[in-house]
């Protein structure tokens, strides 16, 4: 149960009271879940006393996993129950204790007034690519390019070849080089050579990641020089590629371009859909929320680039260096605008649409995003956590909305298109007569 306690500007409070017999159920599954899992010497499987479990595990470990589970299920059912969409949020769990209600208080900022634009009737121009029969022998040359071989040849290097060239000095060694895709400068030292030749190529001054090359030259030996050689298309060469004929080949590879050139114009569609409403919006946006977004998209940087080894102090550093830092940050705050504006018309629309996500809807989502991910539902809930939880369920909500709606737009296009036909054929009737 659920009770607004404050709401002012978007600034809220609220308390949650959970029954003591949720509570309970919340012990006895916390339970059954560590008396299979928790192996105690002398007892079989699931026969050891709650008394000797605890005392394995602690019993502060217990009660965190019960409030861990109330918590998950409830905030989210709470903020539903009262309508709040909820930017962030601070949860204050009280004290806890089988038999007993336990409640908790939660103190958080909803997403700022917005008022959208009429979209009712807009247009959109954004369609799939249309797969004529020149794309599709395109996308054949190029899948014949893929599936090319190369043989050995005795005479000058031509422009389309496969050389195996071996590096002079500490840091060489033998690789290939394709000529119809390496840099100019490669290329046109290369051409003209032969097996066995020693070739000087000169490299231009380049940046490279955070270091600047001045201009050098590399010493290589040619070692060998292949011609490409490309299959005939036929049924051979489908065969090879695992496809009875040509022609089922063709049919196949011109249904996945149609695929994916569909996906393509849906995904432009919906992107032309948000543009439109963000640039309709009405919204005062509070800057603690562009600057909580752009700290947490900081943040996301800070982790992505330790995980490559790079500390944020280096690379803050080089940027300063390089005169770079102050972009970067415009930038950063650019984006994070983007996004809070983004979230904002998504929230609304679905608010507008009174789009509901059922718990079965849910709860499969969820389920089906734990299997992909290789984790009980329990334990993606678990890493999740309450906010996690919740900015799920508003994201699926925005989905729905979203789609609701461009589904409503292509069918009044439909419709209009319908009505003009039938307007047309009319006229024409009458115009025989």
């Amino acid at each position: 149960m659920a009770e607004l306690i404050s709401r002012e500007g978007n600034k809220v409070e609220f308390k949650v009271s959970v029954p003591a017999a949720e509570v309970n159920r919340a012990y006895d599954q916390v339970w059954a879940g560590l008396a299979r899992d928790v192996r105690v010497p002398g007892f079989r499987p699931g026969k050891a006393p709650r008394k000797v479990i605890e005392g394995r595990v602690g019993k502060g470990y217990v009660e965190q996993e019960v409030r861990d589970r109330l918590l998950e299920t409830h905030y989210t059912q709470a903020a539903r129950e009262l309508k709040l969409s909820l930017v962030d949020a601070n949860i204050e769990p009280q004290t806890l204790a089988s038999g007993q209600s336990f409640e908790f208080t939660v103190k958080g900022e909803t997403y700022p007034e917005v008022k959208l634009a009429d979209w009712s009737g807009l247009s959109l121009s954004a369609a799939a690519p249309e797969i004529t029969d020149e794309v599709l022998e395109r996308t054949m040359s190029d899948l014949r390019e893929r599936n090319a071989t190369f043989e050995s040849v005795e005479r000058p290097i031509e422009a389309g070849d496969q050389v195996t060239i071996e590096e002079e000095g500490e840091d060489g060694g033998t690789y290939p080089v394709y000529l119809d895709v390496a840099e100019a400068h490669v290329r046109d030292a290369l051409v003209g050579k032969a097996k066995g030749d020693t070739v000087e190529i000169t490299v231009p001054a380049h940046s490279h990641g955070d270091h600047e090359h001045p201009e050098h030259t590399v010493t290589v030996k040619v070692v060998d020089v292949k011609t490409k050689q490309l299959q005939d298309l036929d049924d051979a060469f489908a065969s090879s590629l695992n496809f009875e004929s040509l022609e089922r080949l063709r049919g196949d590879l011109k249904g996945e371009l149609e695929r994916r050139a569909q996906q393509e114009g849906e995904a432009a569609r919906r992107e032309e859909f948000i543009t439109a409403l963000i640039d309709g919006m009405e919204a005062d946006i509070p800057q603690a929320l562009l600057d909580r977004r752009r700290e947490g998209m900081l943040e996301e940087i800070k982790d992505d680039l330790g995980r490559q080894g790079v500390k944020w102090g280096e690379y803050e550093a080089f940027m300063q260096e390089q005169g770079k830092l102050d972009d970067f940050m415009a930038d950063l705050g650019k984006n994070a605008e983007s996004r809070v504006k983004r979230d904002l018309v998504l929230e609304k629309l679905a608010e507008d649409l009174k789009v509901q996500v059922s718990d079965a809807e849910f709860n499969q989502t969820m389920n089906a995003l734990a299997q992909a991910n290789g984790l009980t539902p329990a334990e993606l809930s678990k890493q999740l956590g309450p906010n996690g939880i919740n900015s799920y369920y508003i994201s699926l909500v925005r989905e729905k909305g979203l789609q609701q709606a461009i589904a409503q737009l292509s069918g009044a296009k439909s419709e209009g298109s319908e009505a003009a036909t039938e307007s047309t054929d009319e006229s024409t009737e009458t115009s025989a007569e």
